[in-house]
């Protein structure tokens, strides 16, 4: 067993909110792993970006952009920082975070915590190589919640590789209602405007961060809404708001269910939405990725990349390395010469 294997298991006797601290302090003191050289089956294009791999590190992880460079050190292929506000936030009160050990899984309800816009801004204009992503969400108590979003995008322009609009947490009320085909219309179109505004250089990929719980008509209104408005793709998909059956004491506790107990439902939109995109827009796979096996099942199903989070709870940073061994075993005995041409392939 490795040193970050043992420091896992130990983090894992602590709160999780005080363990997650605790993690993240350790790698900004240089703490983390190393990964090695990514084996070339899994370098990918997702929406025009190079990624050494497909395995990327969801946000909820890194929310103030201040380990993105050891987490990319550690093997993953791209990270995505946030969910940042333009205000700083408290988020909701503590607990907020719920470690459900029997299901694999965790349950959350933080509320956007995070330092703001301007400190996650000053962090990532310091980023070195690597594609790194921000997700930016709006305040709770904001008058206009679009125009949240227009202010995350216009002041990191330039400084992230790409944008994530989180319209998806169930943790902020009424931020769902931001997916109803009417208000999604207005978000993105007015998100449109933004980019054409910007620098030619500053006009990076954007991304939409939508639930797992739609159905079939809502997913096709949102491809075709994000179609419309130039978005380069969908990532599938947040927390669920579901309760599947569930083990553990915490399972009634509100918020957001992520981990294993997700991969099922978030693997089956994610199927439905390249169905309705069919090619037009990149789709990246999350929710419930575990190993190797689940993040092939990702990307069989239609998503040209991966992002993991929950796993690393309970398997430590050393997931990443099996997942990326286990990943390049399975294309090359399907008979697959790139990640690329599996994508969709189920």
């Amino acid at each position: 067993m490795s040193l970050h294997d043992l420091a896992t298991r130990a983090l894992r006797g602590l709160d999780p909110e005080d363990a997650h601290g605790l993690a993240i302090r350790g790698l900004r003191l240089g703490l983390g792993p190393r990964g090695g050289p990514d084996d070339p089956i899994l370098a990918t294009s997702l929406a025009g970006l190079a990624l050494p791999n497909a395995v990327g590190l969801a946000p909820g992880f890194d929310k103030d952009a201040e380990v993105f460079g050891p987490m990319l050190r550690a093997g993953f292929g791209f990270v995505e920082c946030g969910t940042v506000t333009p205000k700083p936030q408290a988020g909701n009160p503590r607990p907020r975070l719920f470690r459900l050990s029997e299901d694999r899984a965790v349950i959350n309800r933080m509320g956007f915590n995070n330092r703001g816009l301007e400190a996650f801004a000053g962090r990532l204009a310091r980023r070195g190589p690597g594609v790194v992503g921000a997700n930016i969400g709006a305040n709770k108590d904001s008058e206009d919640r679009i125009a949240d979003y227009v202010a995350g995008l216009q002041r990191l322009a330039g400084l992230a590789s790409y944008f994530t609009i989180n319209v998806s947490s169930p943790n902020t009320p009424g931020l769902r209602a931001l997916q109803t085909r009417a208000a999604l219309e207005e978000l993105l179109g007015r998100l449109a405007e933004a980019r054409e505004a910007l620098a030619p250089a500053e006009r990076v990929p954007t991304f939409l961060k939508v639930a797992p719980d739609l159905d079939a008509g809502e997913v096709e209104a949102i491809v075709e809404t994000c179609v419309g408005n130039g978005m380069a793709g969908i990532m599938v998909s947040n927390t669920t708001l579901s309760r599947p059956d569930l083990a553990s004491p915490f399972r009634d506790e509100a918020g957001g269910l992520s981990g294993a107990p997700l991969m099922a439902l978030s693997t089956r939109v994610l199927g439905e939405f390249a169905a309705a995109a069919a090619g037009r827009l990149a789709l990246v796979g999350v929710g419930g990725i575990g190993s190797g096996v689940d993040a092939y099942a990702k990307i069989r199903a239609g998503a040209s990349a991966v992002q993991l989070y929950s796993a690393l709870v309970f398997e430590g940073p050393g997931l990443v390395a099996r997942i990326k061994r286990d990943l390049a075993q399975r294309l090359r005995a399907d008979g697959f010469a790139s990640l690329g041409a599996a994508v969709g392939a189920r």
